[in-house]
């Protein structure tokens, strides 16, 4: 899976703003193009008061251009529309700024999320390999690297195309190798009571090191690279002890992630320090993993040293959120078509659904009304003039369409919220999950459940809890289908009742967590009496480890604190999948010693019809 961006060469209809704002420079550029970067620049942050106004400082150079769609990687957590820089005192909401730069579309991404995105099309002319091992196809890749801070991301492989891990990694604790490291940490806590990986494997971390192994002497990281170029031997070491850390660390995120794709080293320290960077300690400390050495061995590393790659990575994200010159999107086409005959504020509406086609799917009603500046009842009327019976329709028509990573948000209901925003929040909310659901849905494993089901004798489902009316409703159904089926929601029982079970029966097990052990223990009876598992649940849990087949269902709520509701809807979504799948493929069980149709079609029992079959 790679990703070449000089192939995408179509001009945008409208230049495009991307920048990169760290906590000492921000860099700015215009794309023209998909992968086209003109008129960079390298502005100083501490010469401007916030982001805002560094922004308006750029496009001052370039009064004749005015971008309507932007997208800026900034070092900072994004949760929202506050950001409060962790390295620079700016604070700013994301929303703010848009309006006052006067753009349509402002993306806002951590820069090493943008950085990761931009890795599936780095060749070998764009990174140096620091020692041996091969990406593994369709690995998951791992990145890290050091400047102000110490970034760390990942690309997880999801069908045809990436989806970015936004970590705050970098902030995990430091853990000394062997004794140099541990007289750097302990110099390190003199001045502060945690030592975090960042605090050491970065910019100031290679001031803090070299003050420690040469009797606290202060020296910038600029002197200290200069020195050792001439072969001052106390630079010399503390750069040695700077690349054995950042091995370390790129091997722990390497078994964290499971990075057999590669990992990567970026940031604005090691691409720069060139023959500095030991490269022989850096891959011997990255495979110094003990009983794990083999597995980091086949691991290749690489330093980075292309240009612009976060740009390109920004690029890629903001080419998700704004449509392509082509507007290839039928509905898109067609609310294109339609704004002539709308009325002038429905025609806002459109124009803000054509700039913003993944805000319009993402967002609540309230923030769609407020990007377009018209009241909530006209995204309504806008909808109903399109022949959608409301906002959710249309939403659910568009996400079918639109291709690409979908950034799936959850939006807070709040106690002051009216009873039209209450609904469009819960509605939204459940869409996004169902739209993420359909791109993650495991088909193998449901066609293997419906084989599973289809063959058995007796069906038994079991559940606890909020799970326990899912179990309920899949029961109903299947009796319904003539299959003998009951349903356990007692955990008292669920032990006592699998052991009955027999190598002709399948046991359904539903839990969103698929943590209580009542469910677990019940499920390793099942398998033990021959029955077989089906577990509809979250993937890596203890419930399925013990299931036949797993039909994973990632979505997490916080059923300790919250009552999980999504979670339920998806869990009956996929009961529908599996009774539907057995009702159109099972022989009527209700007529017995009667033959099969002369045409050889399998048809569901008797007397029973399905909304979904014609």
């Amino acid at each position: 899976m790679t990703i070449d961006l000089s192939l995408r060469s179509t001009p945008f209809t409208e230049v495009r703003l991307l920048a990169d704002i760290g906590a000492t420079y921000a860099r700015f550029c215009i794309e023209p193009a998909p992968g086209q970067f003109e008129h960079v620049a390298v502005l100083p942050c501490s010469d401007h008061a916030g982001i805002t106004e560094v922004i308006q400082a750029y496009l001052g150079t370039l009064p004749e251009l005015k971008p309507r769609h932007g997208a800026v990687s900034i070092a900072n957590p994004i949760q929202g529309d506050q950001v409060r820089m962790t390295n620079r005192d700016w604070a700013f909401s994301i929303k703010e700024v848009q309006q006052q730069l006067k753009l349509s579309t402002l993306l806002v991404v951590n820069n090493f999320t943008a950085l990761a995105m931009a890795l599936p099309g780095v060749g070998p002319q764009g990174r140096l390999q620091v020692g041996g091992g091969a990406p593994q196809a369709n690995g998951v890749i791992g990145l890290l690297g050091p400047g102000t801070g110490l970034g760390v991301s990942g690309l997880i492989p999801s069908g045809d195309r990436w989806t970015t891990l936004a970590t705050e990694g970098g902030h995990v604790n430091f853990a000394p190798s062997d004794e140099r490291e541990m007289r750097v940490l302990q110099h390190a806590w003199k001045s502060m009571s945690r030592v975090s990986a960042e605090r050491l494997i970065s910019g100031p971390g290679i001031e803090l090191i070299h003050q420690a192994l040469s009797s606290g002497r202060e020296l910038s990281t600029a002197e200290i690279v200069r020195r050792a170029l001439q072969h001052d031997a106390a630079c010399v070491e503390t750069l040695e002890v700077f690349s054995g850390m950042l091995g370390s660390m790129a091997s722990d995120v390497a078994l964290t992630l499971g990075a057999t794709g590669g990992m990567y080293v970026g940031g604005g320290i090691v691409p720069r320090l060139g023959p500095l960077f030991a490269q022989a300690i850096f891959r011997e400390r990255f495979e110094a993993k003990g009983r794990m050495s083999d597995y980091v061995a086949r691991i290749p590393t690489y330093v980075l040293t292309a240009e612009n790659l976060v740009f390109q990575g920004i690029s890629t994200l903001l080419s998700d959120h704004v449509p392509d010159a082509g507007g290839s999107h039928p509905l898109l086409e067609r609310v294109r078509a339609s704004v002539a005959t709308l009325s002038p504020a429905e025609r806002r509406v459109a124009n803000f659904v054509l700039d913003n086609p993944r805000t319009a799917l993402n967002d609540p009603i309230a923030l769609i009304a407020h990007g377009a500046e018209v009241s909530q009842p006209t995204v309504i009327r806008f909808c109903r003039s399109l022949g959608f019976q409301g906002l959710a329709d249309f939403k659910l028509k568009l996400g079918s369409g639109l291709t690409g990573t979908l950034p799936v948000q959850r939006t807070q209901v709040r106690r002051q919220d009216g009873t039209a925003d209450l609904c469009a929040k819960v509605l939204d909310n459940t869409i996004s999950a169902i739209v993420q659901f359909r791109e993650a849905l495991n088909v193998d494993a449901v066609d293997r459940a419906i084989s599973l089901l289809r063959e058995a004798r007796r069906v038994e489902f079991y559940a606890m809890g909020n799970s326990a009316i899912v179990a309920l409703d899949a029961q109903h159904k299947l009796f319904r289908f003539r299959i003998s089926s009951v349903a356990h929601t007692d955990p008292s029982m669920h032990s006592m009742a699998a052991e009955l079970l027999g190598p002709s029966d399948v046991a359904v097990f539903i839990s969103s967590s698929g943590q209580p052990p009542e469910l677990s223990r019940a499920a390793g009876l099942a398998l033990e009496r021959g029955a077989k598992v089906i577990a509809i649940t979250a993937s890596q849990s203890p419930l399925a480890r013990k299931s036949t087949v797993c039909i994973p269902v990632e979505h997490s709520e916080d059923a300790s604190t919250f009552v999980s509701m999504i979670s339920r809807i998806l869990h009956l979504l996929v009961v529908d999948m599996m009774s539907v799948g057995v009702a159109v493929r099972r022989l009527p069980s209700a007529s017995v010693g009667s033959e099969a149709p002369a045409d050889g079609q399998q048809q569901p029992a008797p007397g029973v019809l399905i909304s979904h079959v014609e």
